[in-house]
């Protein structure tokens, strides 16, 4: 059983947070480390040089090693959808080109896609599970000769579904298009390796099961596919001879090797950045494995205790075939929008996802917790 981390986080003062999904608290220490960062910026004499470069190049170092990457394929962004984008943008598209997208995909793939479509670049088709949740088997049934890209989740945002991404991937490689993953809904709670799926690209907010700051985030490009990728702007930060940047050659400007070329503007976003370092800390300090195993425990309570007079699990069975999220639905469909009114009112915060509610516990997250929720759930 992991360690009690509860005191490494504010006091909820009663409140049962059960909502790592939609936002992950920032742990204490890396608050701190913020509140440092805001003094940096109301004394500037204060600020030390090291912030521009070295603070982005640890959340590098730090976020690569969360996902099993190398840390020169990490790009530090604000979130899921920049590196969506940049994506979308790097792409040759030729005539005819296709991304796949799954039925009920978080919102930020359709509206980097359907925007490349409305311009004539590429066509979005939209894969329809023949399941109740979608599997690899749903995506390759779908790729053929004109099959560019695969934007999916690796765990749903809606149901917790896991995919099946080695398979998509492999599946991928036979007519030469790219698995790009939104690893948001895992990243931080699961052990990934994410060569082992093997995707050739993966985006993610830093602000859920990662504990950071809203408005963080990565970008991971395999390196084999990093020159593959065209480039439209650089950020200046990111291009060579940057750290020396007041002599910049204003001619033949070229962008570091690695991924760092796509670094979000502004990337030593210094607030922000300075407590992800500090989330990403106290992260690798607990492990994936320990964190995993701890979060394993808490949905393995919620399922055996599950009231089944009153509700029923809306996510896979399978415990490989989730992620650290588990949703579940009244008895009676109809019914769920009235259980999470009563989860509210009583101070249990999950989401609520077509029309399932998203529980969502992380390392803060205590036995008690579950006991609330389901006590809840029960009446």
């Amino acid at each position: 059983m992991l360690a009690d981390y509860c005191h490494e986080f504010a006091d909820f003062e009663g409140v049962t947070y059960l909502n790592a999904a939609l936002q992950g608290p920032m742990p204490l220490v890396a608050a701190r480390a913020a509140e440092v960062a805001l003094e940096w910026k109301k004394r500037p004499d204060r600020l030390p040089d090291s912030a521009y470069f070295d603070l982005p190049d640890r959340i590098r170092e730090k976020a690569a090693a969360l996902i099993g990457a190398q840390t020169d394929e990490i790009a530090v962004t604000t979130g899921a959808s920049a590196g969506l984008a940049s994506v979308a943008a790097g792409i040759d598209w030729k005539p005819g080109d296709e991304v796949l997208v799954g039925r009920g995909e978080f919102p930020a793939h359709f509206s980097t896609w359907l925007r490349y479509q409305k311009a004539g670049k590429l066509q979005v088709r939209v894969v329809t599970p023949k399941g109740r949740f979608i599997t690899a088997d749903d995506y390759l049934d779908h790729i053929g000769p004109h099959t560019r890209v695969i934007s999916a989740s690796l765990v749903r945002f809606d149901n917790g579904a896991r995919l099946d991404a080695r398979r998509v991937a492999q599946a991928c490689e036979k007519v030469g298009a790219a698995l790009l993953l939104d690893i948001s809904q895992c990243a931080g709670a699961m052990k990934l390796d994410i060569r082992h799926l093997g995707a050739a690209m993966a985006v993610c907010s830093g602000y859920k099961w990662l504990l950071g700051p809203y408005g963080t985030g990565f970008f991971w490009v395999a390196n084999e596919w990093i020159e593959r990728l065209t480039l439209g702007s650089v950020y200046f930060m990111a291009l060579e001879g940057a750290r020396n940047f007041h002599a910049l050659p204003v001619e033949n400007q070229q962008p570091v090797p690695g991924a760092r070329r796509w670094d979000s503007a502004e990337t030593a976003n210094f607030t922000n950045l300075a407590a992800f370092d500090s989330s990403l800390d106290l992260l690798l300090r607990i492990g994936t494995d320990a964190t995993a195993a701890y979060n394993h425990s808490l949905a393995n309570e919620l399922i055996e205790r599950l009231p089944g007079t009153r509700c029923k699990l809306a996510s896979p069975e399978e415990c490989d075939r989730r992620g650290p999220s588990i949703c579940i639905s009244a008895s009676n469909p109809a019914d769920t929008p009235a259980l999470y009114e009563n989860l509210r009112s009583a101070q249990v915060h999950v989401s609520l996802r077509e029309n399932a509610l998203r529980i969502s516990p992380h390392i803060y997250n205590t036995r008690e917790h579950i006991s609330r929720l389901v006590e809840i759930l029960s009446e």
